[in-house]
């Protein structure tokens, strides 16, 4: 909830408004593995993706695998083999991007301690795949898929803009003893249609530039404030009015966020007294659903229908990753 709220670009000039996100890191892992290579070379072999290998200093940064090339550029990985296993589906919008930057520089912070030299924090962690997606994005980027990978749990990241200070403030707002109770009233959807955000994104960045919708964004801000008030209290109606009411905003500046089988998705769920909304930026990828058990109960078999129409779209387990970045395993 409250996406896009976590790029600098909306969260300095909203910064009255103390925007802020709400995040659920999923037990979907993406486990990185680094293997000795041919000298001067580096090699990435992931799911989903054509095997890619070049010299070092001609790795491309704009290659659907630049980031992992960018990260193994700025720790001198040459003759080193990275190999990516992600538990969740290609493009799905869950942050897949995000975790595996995080997941490889954790790889490469844990070899450094391994040969006597300090290794990173989480927080640096965070900081460094965030910074090195920015500068190969294109786009701006935010911070959220970063840090929910890093710490994972159910959080409340509060965007900072004060001058000499951390950028953000985290508060666990579903706690480990309540979790799995928490993980009945939700449902994760893969759609089938891979998303691609940066269309989106930028056209969020640019309608927020030119001064196109800022009074949307003021009322998305509200939201995900009431969302994440509601949910520490336990009040589902009212996370659900936010959750919908946020998903109206987002469907009106762009109708294109949402696709067929997305459209349906959504629609099921607000019928069926649930909260529905994308992940990510939209476009594709995954939905997911908030409501009672009761309501979550009755959406599952609907979705379930939904889905069967749709080549490769079918339910994700929902399991409430709490243990963030894992290293040394």
């Amino acid at each position: 909830m409250g996406g896009t709220l976590d790029i600098s670009t909306f969260y300095y000039p909203l910064r009255h408004l103390s925007p802020c996100t709400v995040n659920m890191a999923m037990n979907l892992r993406t486990r990185v593995r680094l293997f000795p290579h041919n000298e001067g070379m580096i090699k990435v072999s992931s799911k989903g993706f054509v095997n890619a290998e070049y010299p070092l200093d001609k790795a491309p940064f704009d290659h659907p695998l630049g980031l992992i090339f960018a990260i193994a550029t700025y720790f001198r990985a040459e003759g080193v083999h990275i190999e990516i296993a992600s538990s969740s589906p290609p493009r799905s919008a869950l942050g897949g991007s995000s975790a595996a930057a995080v997941a490889l520089i954790g790889a490469f912070s844990h070899a450094l301690d391994q040969t006597g030299k300090k290794p990173l924090t989480r927080h640096q962690i965070a900081i460094l795949a965030h910074a090195l997606e920015a500068s190969v994005a294109g786009v701006p980027c935010g911070l959220q898929d970063q840090l929910a990978a890093v710490y994972g749990g159910v959080n409340v990241w509060s965007w900072k803009a004060d001058i000499g200070k951390p950028s953000f403030r985290k508060k666990t707002i579903i706690r480990k003893q309540s979790l799995n109770d928490f993980q009945h009233h939700l449902l994760l959807a893969y759609t089938g249609v891979p998303h691609e955000s940066r269309d989106i994104n930028s056209k969020w960045v640019q309608q927020f530039l030119s001064s196109k919708n800022r009074e949307l964004w003021a009322e998305i801000v509200f939201c995900t404030r009431r969302f994440a008030e509601a949910l520490v209290a336990r009040n589902f109606k009212c996370a659900i009015a936010a959750m919908n009411r946020e998903m109206a905003i987002r469907r009106k500046m762009t109708p294109d966020v949402l696709q067929g089988v997305g459209k349906h998705l959504i629609a099921s769920a607000v019928e069926n007294y649930c909260g529905g909304r994308f992940t990510g930026a939209g476009g594709g990828g995954c939905i997911w659903a908030l409501g009672e058990t009761k309501d979550i109960d009755n959406l599952k078999g609907i979705w379930e229908s939904v889905l069967s129409k749709r080549k490769g779209a079918h339910l994700l387990d929902v399991e409430i990753d709490t243990k963030g970045l894992v290293t040394g395993q």
